[in-house]
């Protein structure tokens, strides 16, 4: 590897992929590392993009207190006086750290390290008690750890891979890539089990669109034929305990078919398969998890691998895919509410001491905190007096937001660390601390299969910005512990991390990395945990039917399938279902920056059926409400043959920052999972109307716009200038001084097109009509790199077309390489492209991260009938 080269890691989803960042003459160059074990080279759209999202002019780059800029000096005394103020007035029990899977290893256990062990407060919770925290308790009743048993090679040596509740080629593409090369050369048989057809289905031999939230009974009824038909593997099931309990449930449980929907020849297809298959890999992911019976629906899938012998063997295991980077270090810590560090148990009295005495920490108790619903209800009810929230943005992406926006607003003191100026939740913060971003970072994080990799920094930090470690360790130091928080650099925290993962474990406790205690971490190459001794790495547990419980046993957990809480009515007779799209991230806070990752899907759209569609008097492109008894939203339709009918899928990406109101999480109720606190994000009752406005707008401009007099707006980045879709009942004027200004209107037609330019240059451009205007989007973004607009294009401006004719406002299919629909329908039309593989050679679409893939036989298949490959 060249020398001016950096190997770090991608800071996105829990696929841990490996990235290698070059300096060249004009900046940096990216791309996949190809000897990271967890992608070998490859990249998806977002890991491809990442040095287009390094804006420094969005950053946060200065300490704030209350609205003031300070320095640090004056920030950390600021921080240290008033959380020292509420655990003299309140207790210590009023602090509560809210952290993220954003943050490094080394970030987290300081965090977790300050408010456990010395403020002594058991309340830190993460984001990650979103997305994981419900696989965290199947695993540990399942297995006495939170421990996922396989690795990333089972998804390509097993011969059948049940995708449940996974979108695994929009939110796991290299995984995606993976699992499709195995299927293509070694014939591995796919099953997607997902209410919805997505792109992962292109993969598929058997989608099975149940019903939501029936999850257990399909997995009850497969544990029951196992059973009948003998299946069972009863030597491995000599070391797991619950077998008759949980059989018997599931005998008894209601009949597949009735309770998922489901066809009972696809029923009988699906089971049969697992049945004769014994190298069976079933990946699951939030469909499983967010839930409120997210637990149950974990271990449900657990069982039927225990009773097959199916977990942690090659090619044979039940396989979790997380949905952040550090997911999984975070929990390795005790970043949740309910763990200690190094998978210590709070309940513990043994476990609290023994970290107390690792950590010289007097203060530190025993018990769990408050899971992140609750904590926030806390928030709301007085109990937390001090919430400092670090790298995430809960105003957005907790479920009911209002009421957390509400909690917030009232809280004495908000302490809110993060990357960027402005989000919904830091406007609500009372001190701003800015922390560096990834390209600055320098820690470690956990990967889905335990693989612990290095991120490294290759840029400076903006400004004041520092790392989340030294920002932690500050404040400890200042409220009086100089000793404990005197850290020189992350180096020194991972050391202390792998100390304590090795203290007095016996091997009880799954998590052990002490063999990584004497590496040299500058050089750190990525290790797959548990590691006890040097070099020693582990790519699977439990294969040997030795668990991490107190007396080694594994243990199926009885579990019976329920209906969900909260069943449609004639009020609320539609189900919201909400997760991610492909090339977004979050709440956009860093993908949002990137021009080409907005193409894809550059506003939030409902998705229904046309059957619902119909019935709701909505149409495609037009605009919907979308009320449930919590809150409501304004989103743009599409419709699909993908959505099945009663349902409707919302993204879950669009923050107050980046359009009106298209916070889904506001319709989205605040029921949690009895057993892991996660709370049901895939499962809300709704309604839909159409919304009609006066006109619809788009409104292209150099610079940031005040368009909050629109109904409807939402706003996302383009080459050189910022794009505002718009609709409302009332006109908006806009007045750029010093402008010339040209102007076209049809009244008729109901039609005003008015463009202004500065010195020759665009300087902005307005489209409004009774409709979205359809104009070359692609062509108009250009037009702000220009110098000197020419005659011709200053007379295409109003007419919202170049001047060949080009009419390409198409959206973007491809973000790795930035092809559009039209570029594609084109070469269809004209004979050049048959199949997927003309396309690649053509255009390069589908041969980056390969999650276009779908979309361009989509293409082919409506242009050219048979001829899609």
């Amino acid at each position: 590897m060249a020398e001016d080269s950096v190997r770090t890691t991608c800071p996105y989803c829990g696929v841990g992929c490996g990235v290698v960042v070059s300096r060249t003459r004009d900046g940096f160059a990216i791309g996949g590392d190809p000897d990271h074990p967890a992608n070998r080279g490859r990249l998806c759209s977002k890991g491809i993009n990442l040095l287009h999202t390094l804006d420094d002019g969005t950053r946060l780059t200065e300490p704030m207190v209350d609205g003031r800029a300070i320095g640090w000096a004056g920030a950390i005394a600021a921080t240290a006086d008033r959380l020292r103020h509420v655990i003299d007035e309140h207790g210590p029990e009023a602090v509560a750290f809210y952290a993220s899977g954003q943050l490094l290893t080394e970030d987290y256990y300081v965090a977790n390290k300050l408010l456990k062990g010395f403020i002594g407060s058991p309340h830190i919770d993460t984001n990650s008690r979103l997305c994981m925290a419900s696989t965290v308790a199947g695993h540990k009743r399942a297995f006495g750890a939170d421990a996922v048993p396989g690795c990333y090679e089972d998804l390509e040596i097993a011969d059948l891979v049940i995708l449940v509740g996974s979108n695994l080629a929009w939110c796991h593409p290299v995984l995606f890539q993976r699992l499709k090369a195995a299927r293509a050369e070694r014939g591995t048989k796919v099953v997607v089990i997902d209410p919805r057809r997505t792109a992962t289905c292109e993969i598929a031999d058997l989608h099975l669109p149940l019903k939501p939230g029936s999850d257990v009974a399909l997995f009850n009824g497969l544990l029951a034929q196992l059973a009948e038909t003998g299946a069972l593997d009863h030597p491995f099931l000599s070391n797991v305990a619950g077998l008759k309990a949980a059989l018997e449930t599931a005998q008894a449980d209601v009949p597949v078919a009735q309770a998922c929907g489901l066809e009972s020849d696809e029923v009988a297809t699906f089971f049969d398969w697992f049945t004769r298959t014994p190298r069976t890999v079933t990946v699951f992911s939030q469909g499983v998890n967010q839930s409120s019976q997210g637990t149950d629906k974990v271990n449900a899938i657990l069982n039927v691998h225990l009773a097959t012998g199916r977990v942690g063997k090659p090619g044979a295991t039940p396989f979790s895919v997380t949905g952040q980077p550090n997911a999984m270090g975070g929990r390795e810590v005790g970043g949740l509410a309910n763990q200690l560090a190094a998978h210590m148990n709070p309940d513990d009295p043994a476990d609290v001491d023994r970290l107390r005495r690792f950590w010289k920490a007097p203060a530190l108790r025993g018990g769990q905190g408050l899971k992140a619903v609750d904590l926030f209800r806390a928030v709301e009810d007085g109990r937390i007096k001090a919430l400092w929230i670090m790298a995430t943005n809960p105003a957005v992406s907790l479920p009911d937001s209002d009421r957390v926006r509400a909690a917030l607003a009232k809280c004495p003191l908000v302490i809110v660390s993060d990357v960027v100026a402005d989000t919904d939740t830091l406007r609500l913060a009372h001190i701003r601390l800015p922390a560096t971003a990834w390209g600055e970072k320098d820690g470690t994080v956990t990967n889905s299969e335990r693989r612990i990799s290095r991120q490294r920094p290759f840029r400076p930090a903006p400004g004041l910005a520092r790392p989340d470690w030294w920002i932690i360790s500050e404040v400890g130091r200042a409220l009086g512990w100089e000793k404990a928080f005197s850290y020189t650099g992350p180096a020194a925290i991972f050391r202390e991390h792998a100390r304590l993962s090795a203290f007095e474990n016996d091997g009880a406790r799954a998590f052990h990395i002490g063999g990584a205690v004497r590496a040299k971490y500058d050089t750190l190459e990525p290790f797959q945990w548990p590691c006890r001794k040097v070099g020693q790495s582990t790519a699977r547990l439990y294969g040997d039917g030795r668990f991490t419980t107190v007396d080694g046993r594994g243990a199926m957990i009885t579990v019976s399938w329920q209906a969900p809480r909260d069943l449609p009515s004639l009020r609320w007779p539609v189900i919201a279902n909400t997760g991610r799209y492909r090339d977004q991230w979050h709440t956009m806070t860093r993908t949002g920056l990137a021009p080409r990752l907005s193409g894809h899907r550059s506003e939030p759209l409902a998705e229904v059926s046309p059957r619902d569609a119909a019935a709701w008097n909505l149409r495609d492109g037009g605009l919907t409400r979308v009320t449930s008894p919590h809150g409501d939203a304004l989103l743009r339709v599409r419709v699909t043959e993908d959505q099945p009918p009663g349902q409707v899928f919302l993204p879950i990406h669009w923050s107050d920052s980046g359009a009106a109101r298209a916070v889904v999480s506001r319709l989205v109720t605040g029921h949690v999972d009895p057993v892991s606190g996660q709370p049901e994000s895939k499962y809300t009752p709704v309604r839909l109307e159409p919304w009609v406005p006066a006109w619809q707008g788009l409104l292209l401009a150099r610079s940031a716009m005040d368009v909050s007099g629109a109904v409807y707006w939402v706003r996302h980045h383009a080459e050189g200038c910022e794009v505002y879709d718009l609709a409302g009942d009332v006109g908006l004027d806009f007045a750029f001084n010093g402008c010339e200004r040209i102007d076209y209107s049809d009244a008729r037609r109901g039609i005003t097109r008015t463009a202004w330019l500065r010195d020759g240059r665009l300087e902005a451009a307005l489209f409004v009509g009774p409709d979205r205007p359809q104009v070359a989007r692609g062509w108009l973004d250009k037009q702000f790199a220009t110098e000197i607009l020419r005659d011709a294009d200053r007379a295409a401006l109003l007419a919202g077309q170049a001047p060949s004719g080009a009419t390409d406002g198409s959206r973007q299919v491809c973000a790795c390489f930035g092809v559009s629909l039209h570029a594609i329908e084109e070469a269809v039309a004209d004979g050049r492209a048959r199949t997927v593989d003309d396309i690649g050679r053509l255009l390069r679409a589908g041969t980056g991260c390969g999650s276009c893939v779908s979309d361009i036989k989509e293409v082919l298949s409506q242009s050219k009938p048979n001829q899609a490959a």
